[in-house]
């Protein structure tokens, strides 16, 4: 039988990338130089957040979709936390409520008040304290309202109920940085990436770690759910320093179902994966490209359609939800691309080219909508219930009626498990060590050039005193 080369037909096989006009991007950001592997950005419905290079501190700035073009320089920002702003997400379901996280070892929840930030905010709606190192990741759980997941440079990821503005539950089963997380649809599993070179699906209630993953030969930095496919995607660098992605079976870790080389440039690979369509897109940080692949149920599992080209290098990446996309454009993805060396955040939308100007339900099935599904304490009880689902077709530009109310609460030890986390500080990591070596060595050197000076003006008096008993006057 003669071999005949296989054709996959696809519906996003010629799905290409638009870039925004000039009066459409947002110019004009002084957007932070801060090396942490984050986006520093984070998009909704209604306002993008962009972290910004501040003095003194960390703050962002929040800019309301419509306000396009040049940002002045003068325009407000939100500035409660004391150190660099290290992450920040909106809330899913109430879009006005945004957390970030900082290297002050806080998590702040803010409220932007209607139409946005008329002067620069300091006071954030609720501050929690529990991490005792910085903090570099927060996560809102997919379906449950006030339910946040933090996770710090002490090793440890907290479990926030904001109704009472306390962490419930605390995971302490990693050794080294969290690097990434992860949530499956229903929330009921959450992967992790740890710079311990390990990989785990976790149970996040009770801490419980289901399946582990020792990669050798991929060192993973990056993890995401694919929807409910029972998969996950890395990136990460394999044995040779090469960029590359593997695919797993969540309930099987032991080996990656596939390893796939991308290229040999150094810089961090972004999954970001459309649960709708079934497309992973990979984004490099300091690429200027982004490729897209489509994920099918059935080897070779990976299936490479194209790849979008900009000489612009991205700093980080900004995904809109799915309720704020374009139906009109058949806009399936869009990102929102920061642009370092410009100060410029380019939107760049996905477009599936079709003719018909009519909504095209093959490309927008049912997605999660913005109603949560459980409730703080149901969640926490031991339910997992799926997203609840809407249509893009008709009412998608409704706003969520859930209205965010912060408990009163003071500043005082925190205790989980028994355990106080501001009591209990887990060993230094080199870095801290080395920073905190280098501040004594300066205080010890600045003291010695005071005890010099202060030797110095001693003689001074002496010789002054000397010369005063052996004046003719004294004899």
């Amino acid at each position: 039988m003669s071999w005949r080369p296989q054709y996959r037909s696809s519906k996003f096989r010629n799905v290409y990338g638009k870039v925004a006009s000039r009066e459409h991007c947002f110019d004009g950001v002084p957007i932070t130089k801060n090396v942490h592997d984050n986006h520093f950005c984070a998009v909704n419905a209604r306002f993008l957040a962009i972290v910004t290079e501040s003095a003194g501190g960390g703050s962002f700035l929040v800019i309301p979709l419509e306000q396009t073009g040049r940002i002045e320089p003068n325009y407000p920002k939100v500035c409660g936390h004391q150190g660099n702003v290290l992450d920040i997400k909106w809330n899913p379901f109430i879009e006005n409520i945004i957390a970030s996280c900082s290297e002050d070892t806080t998590v702040r929840i803010w409220e932007i008040p209607e139409g946005g930030l008329k002067r620069n905010m300091t006071e954030a709606v609720l501050e929690l304290y529990g991490h005792s190192r910085r903090v570099g990741l927060v996560e809102w759980h997919p379906t449950t309202n006030n339910i946040l997941f933090s996770a710090g440079y002490d090793y440890k990821v907290l479990i926030w109920n904001l109704d009472i503005g306390e962490p419930v539950k605390m995971i302490d089963c990693h050794t080294d940085v969290i690097l990434c997380m992860s949530f499956n649809t229903d929330g009921s599993l959450l992967a992790t990436t740890c710079k311990d070179k390990k990989l785990r699906v976790v149970e996040p209630r009770s801490g419980r770690v289901l399946q582990e993953a020792s990669c050798k030969n991929h060192r993973v930095n990056r993890v995401v759910f694919l929807g409910s496919t029972k998969r996950l995607l890395t990136t990460g660098v394999s044995r040779w320093n090469t960029r590359q992605i593997a695919l797993w079976d969540q309930e099987d870790l032991s080996m990656p179902l596939i390893e796939e080389e991308i290229d040999g440039l150094s810089g961090l690979l972004f999954p970001f994966y459309d649960a709708d369509t079934h497309m992973l897109y990979l984004a490099g940080k300091g690429d200027g490209n982004i490729r897209y692949y489509e994920i099918g149920s059935e080897k070779p599992y990976l299936s490479y359609l194209m790849e979008f080209r900009s000489p612009a290098p991205q700093k980080g990446l900004g995904v809109m939800p799915k309720h704020g996309l374009d139906v009109s454009a058949c806009e399936v993805f869009r990102f929102y691309k920061l642009i370092t060396l410009k100060g410029l955040i380019e939107p760049i939308s996905m477009i599936v080219p079709r003719r018909s100007e009519t909504y095209q339900e093959d490309i927008y099935p049912m997605t999660p909508g913005t109603e949560p599904a459980l409730t703080p304490d149901e969640w926490l009880s031991g339910m997992n219930r799926d997203p609840i689902l809407m249509s893009l077709k008709e009412g998608y530009k409704r706003t969520s009626k859930i209205v965010f109310k912060a408990p009163a609460r003071e500043k005082k030890s925190v205790v989980v498990n028994g355990i106080d986390l501001l009591e209990n500080v887990p060993p230094r990591t080199e870095n801290e060590l080395l920073r905190v070596f280098f501040r004594q060595q300066d205080e010890i050197r600045r003291l010695k050039d005071e005890l010099s000076q202060k030797d110095i003006r001693i003689r001074q008096l002496q010789l002054e005193l000397k010369n005063l008993r052996n004046s003719p006057k004294n004899n």
